[in-house]
């Protein structure tokens, strides 16, 4: 019987992937090494490199992995006509996320080799973050047409305004990331952004 190589290389792709982030839990990712990725996933370094540049690059696919769930579908945000409810749950879910063990430590990385690798930045923004922020500029350009948010507004700066305070508290650890904290930010950020005497 020929043996299914295809799947034989796809469980070696996926016990790569976790073995690089079961690593990156156990300790800091200036550790992480292709060497020892290779020894967790009983793979050999020259198979790692055969689908992967970097530990960089083996990192941020095992975080698509790991955030797997949207069967390949554009991400949307939720739209229930009430902008503040639905920005104050979106960021909620990010917060949830942001502390989860399972997440956070990869992300914490991914966030370190990106500085570095203008390679591994470009795939970022094209995979995960491009899609995201199309998402969050669509959630308010909606907004925008109903009135909810003013006319000119430039939706790139108003994702900035939304999303950054809380990214920005979180990579660099300048204060508790609550949904306490969140529910502020959105607040915060309408109250500047809506059109004067609106009240929606």
């Amino acid at each position: 019987m020929t043996p299914n190589t295809a799947r034989r290389s796809e469980a070696s792709r996926r016990a790569v992937l976790t073995a690089a982030l079961d690593l990156v839990q156990e300790a800091d990712y200036a550790k992480l090494s292709i060497e020892g990725i290779a020894a967790r996933a009983g793979v050999g370094k020259q198979t790692i490199y055969r689908w992967w540049p970097s530990k960089g690059a083996v990192l941020f696919d095992a975080f698509l992995m790991l955030s797997e769930g949207a069967g390949g579908e554009a991400p949307v945000l939720p739209d229930t006509g009430d902008l503040e409810a639905d920005l104050i749950l979106v960021l909620r879910a990010t917060v949830e996320e942001l502390n989860d063990p399972r997440f956070g430590p990869p992300m914490r990385a991914l966030s370190i080799e990106i500085a570095h690798d203008p390679e591994l930045a470009a795939a970022y923004v094209e995979r995960l973050d491009g899609p995201l922020r199309e998402a969050k500029r669509q959630r308010l350009r909606r907004a925008q047409q109903v009135g909810q948010l003013a006319e000119g507004l430039d939706l790139d700066v108003a994702v900035d305004m939304i999303w950054g305070p809380v990214l920005n508290r979180w990579l660099q650890r300048t204060g508790p990331l609550t949904t306490a904290y969140t529910d502020l930010v959105v607040t915060t950020a309408l109250t500047g952004l809506r059109p004067r005497g609106s009240s929606s």
